[in-house]
């Protein structure tokens, strides 16, 4: 596996691959990889020649407060377990190469950018955007996979990719699970052993929620405020529960048929987010 930290080095690098006809699959991520990220590496080699991994903690999605200096780093380890799953290259730039210190352009999806975590985390989807077609522009990948459990950040990326042309594929990849449903993630990390038995009551509730759904229960506010009792009674602080169309994240409506749930809620210190699709 090639590790690689310049523009121009990478550049040359994926010329020459596709230069030769091969394919280009691309996993961005900020390391800390677990289960979750190597699923990306190994549906990544399903489909292209060739299989780019870039870590970089990206400052400008992290919010007044947030853990940018905390948020855990662990290149080394993540180095191995690309090398296992048989990536080809992982991209590791630094902040001055991705932002310039002239840099003065931001990307925004507006609308959704606002809604949903973007209301309680202002400014962060501008932040993934703005990098990931950075990132988009030095790879220039033929596919790029992103996991599902960031429905919001995975559909944002989708609507970016419309509307500005980017020739590149967007693969969603389903959420990996621990065996208590608690979706993997690496604000994991932050959870004690007691929070940890709670944290998966989350994937519990989107499960109660869908059920009752399929059972014919069409009033979606009912569904949504139940939610939110039980996770507060069970010692969350959630943010919000929202039944929504799965295409666009709107609310949802009785015509729709194809459905996501989407919970974003506090637990101690952690905020943990977690959805559920499916069709009515």
């Amino acid at each position: 596996m090639q590790i690689i930290k310049t523009i121009t080095d990478i550049r040359e690098v994926i010329k020459t691959w596709q230069a030769a006809g091969e394919t280009v699959a691309f996993v961005p991520t900020m390391g800390n990889l677990h289960a979750g990220h190597l699923q990306l590496v190994r549906r990544a080699k399903e489909n292209a020649n060739r299989v780019v991994v870039s870590i970089f903690v990206n400052p400008t999605q992290f919010g007044v407060g947030e853990d940018f200096e905390a948020y855990p780093r662990t290149e080394l380890e993540d180095q191995e377990k690309l090398k296992k799953e048989g990536a080809d290259l992982l991209f590791l730039p630094s902040v001055i190469d991705v932002y310039s210190s002239e840099a003065n352009t931001n990307i925004t999806v507006a609308g959704l950018s606002e809604a949903y975590c973007g209301a309680f985390r202002p400014g962060h989807f501008s932040g993934v955007a703005t990098v990931v077609c950075k990132l988009f522009n030095i790879v220039q990948p033929n596919v790029a996979l992103f996991g599902r459990k960031d429905f919001q950040q995975l559909t944002i990326i989708k609507m970016m990719v419309r509307d500005l042309n980017i020739p590149v594929e967007i693969i969603g990849v389903d959420t990996v699970r621990d065996p208590s449903g608690l979706a993997m993630s690496s604000r994991n990390g932050y959870l004690t052993e007691d929070e940890k038995k709670v944290a998966s009551m989350i994937y519990y509730t989107l499960g109660i929620a869908r059920e009752a759904i399929l059972a014919g229960n069409e009033n979606f506010a009912d569904i949504e405020k139940k939610a939110m009792q039980s996770l507060s009674q069970i010692g969350f602080q959630p943010d919000y529960f929202s039944v929504c169309r799965a295409s666009d994240l709107k609310k949802a409506t009785i015509e729709d048929v194809n459905l996501v749930l989407l919970v974003a809620a506090k637990l101690g210190k952690t905020r943990l987010i977690d959805n559920l699709c499916f069709s009515r």
